[in-house]
């Protein structure tokens, strides 16, 4: 009995030392973190520069999306909306699984298949462009690129897109260089523990992070969640 009650204490200890020195590239510390609407709004702000996002309607963290009874669910670790209609899903991904692309066509579908209900025209998903954006640490494609744009396009002509209204954006936190994604650089820093506080983004998320981690119901939350995957 004493041995068992020393080994849960050293195992208490070891989740309270995990929850205290957590990432903001831990996925749970991540949807945390983006409960928060405004910082939400801000990093997806960063990250999509160019559609001019300016109000959060709708966020929602580890979200999940069930097909039909027989498929394979999806659960995000964000799920936003703008006033726009646009729908944003974000992940945190630290593991290479090597399926990137695959996991990022069949969040696509998930996605397509929540917006569509019973008897509703195709032509509705055009009300809902999609935007997956992977934050990955790790370099899938390998051209030390520190951001990825997909979309369809013809083979003929590339210029041509298939305007079907889905985007697909990987960061690669381990880029040396983040020219071509200046707005989010510093928060893929922040990825590999390298926090420019100057930055305001990287400043509130390292202030929500402390906050939660003071929060003694969220750490209940984390070590009862982490004691029942043992």
């Amino acid at each position: 009995m004493k041995v068992k009650l020393q080994s849960k204490t050293m195992m208490i200890k070891g989740l309270i030392s995990k929850w205290n020195n957590l990432k903001i590239s831990n996925d749970v510390m991540f949807g945390m973190v983006m409960e928060n609407r405004d910082i939400c709004l801000k990093l997806i702000q960063c990250a999509v520069p160019e559609l001019k996002v300016t109000k959060i309607k709708f966020n929602e963290t580890q979200r999940t999306i069930n097909g039909p009874f027989d498929a394979r669910g999806s659960r995000f670790d964000v799920y936003a909306q703008d006033e726009k209609g646009r729908v944003f899903v974000i992940e945190m991904q630290v593991a290479n699984r090597h399926n990137l692309p695959y996991r990022l066509r069949y969040y696509q579908d998930q996605i397509d298949y929540d917006l569509l209900k019973v008897g509703d025209d195709y032509d509705k998903l055009s009300e809902y462009p999609t935007y997956v954006i992977i934050f990955c640490d790790f370099d899938y494609y390998g051209r030390g690129w520190s951001k990825y744009s997909f979309q369809c396009r013809c083979d003929r002509d590339p210029k041509l897109t298939a305007d079907d209204g889905q985007h697909k954006v990987i960061f690669n936190a381990k880029a040396d260089d983040f020219h071509d994604s200046i707005e989010i650089g510093n928060f893929l820093k922040l990825m590999e523990n390298q926090p420019v506080m100057e930055d305001p983004l990287v400043s509130q998320v390292v202030q929500e992070m402390e906050r939660i981690k003071q929060d003694p119901e969220r750490r209940q939350k984390f070590m009862s969640y982490e004691m029942n995957l043992m």
